[in-house]
């Protein structure tokens, strides 16, 4: 069986990106446009990860993370934020969340795999 993993992002051509990447690497991807929805998604069928992306409305990637982590109790679900925002790293640092990792936009296939298995494999 596929191990099942949520995108949320809100640009549909990237969205569909990340999907064809993930069959690719043999992954189950569920795709959703923003993180309300991918809220109610995860609490009903928890994914083995989630690549989020951070800039998105009308919830943020910051507010869904933390909605996640706290209304929905979902602290083991790994989590890769992927964003162009050179601010990330230093909001990493202060959430020292050791099931969240980053990748900078544009994303290589080559890093997308790489962190995928950095916490599933």
């Amino acid at each position: 069986m596929k191990r099942k993993i949520v995108v949320i992002e809100d640009d549909q051509p990237i969205l569909d990106l990340m999907g064809i990447l993930l069959q690719k690497l043999g992954y189950e991807p569920v795709l959703i446009a923003n993180g309300l929805d991918a809220l109610t998604s995860v609490r009903a069928d928890p994914p083995a990860l989630i690549l989020l992306d951070i800039m998105m409305s009308p919830l943020s990637g910051w507010e869904f993370l933390e909605r996640l982590r706290t209304e929905y109790n979902q602290r083991e679900i790994p989590v890769i934020l992927f964003t162009a925002s050179p601010t990330v790293p230093e909001k990493m640092k202060k959430l020292n969340d050791p099931k969240v990792g980053i990748l900078q936009k544009p994303v290589t296939f080559d890093e997308l795999r790489a962190a995928i298995a950095q916490f599933l494999e």
